[in-house]
C-alpha cells in the first residue's frame, strides 16, 4: 500500500529522512526529488483506523479528517530540483496533528496533509 510504505512509520526520527527516503525509494516519476515527504510516527493499523470509523470524512474535499492526533516527521528537500541520489532532506518533528487522507474501500490510498487541530475548522470560525 502506498501510504504505508511511503508515510507510516513507527521508529521513524528526523535524523534518517535521507536513508528512509532512499531506501523506500520515494521520488517523483521523473526521478527527481518529492520536496517534502511525511512520515506518520504511528503503526498501519492505526492510520488505516481513519478510514474505518476514526475519520470525518468531508463532502467538498473528499477527505478524511483523522479524529486523533498523531506526532509526524516531515522532511523537506534542502535543494530545490535535486535529483536521485542527491536527494538531501532536512526532518523535524511535528505533534499534535491531525491527518488528512484519501480513502478508498476503508484503505488510506492516499497522504492529503497534515494540520493542527486549530486549523480543522479554516472558515468556520467567527
Amino acid at each position: 500500500n502506498h501510504v504505508e510504505r511511503q508515510h507510516v512509520d513507527a521508529k521513524m526520527t528526523e535524523k534518517l529522512c535521507n536513508t528512509e527516503i532512499s531506501n523506500r525509494n520515494i521520488y517523483k516519476l521523473d526521478n527527481s526529488c518529492k520536496e517534502t515527504n511525511t512520515f506518520i510516527l504511528s503503526i498501519p493499523a492505526k492510520v488505516k483506523s481513519i478510514c474505518r470509523g476514526d475519520g470525518s470524512y468531508d463532502e467538498n474535499s473528499g477527505m478524511t479528517y483523522s479524529t486523533a492526533t498523531f506526532r509526524i516527521i516531515k522532511c523537506k528537500l534542502k535543494h530545490q530540483g535535486a535529483r536521485k541520489p542527491s536527494c538531501q532532506y532536512e526532518g523535524r518533528l511535528l505533534t499534535n496533528r491531525i491527518i488528512v487522507v484519501k480513502c478508498e474501500g476503508k484503505l488510506p490510498v492516499h497522504f492529503n496533509r497534515d494540520l493542527l487541530p486549530s486549523e480543522r475548522n479554516d472558515g468556520e470560525q467567527l
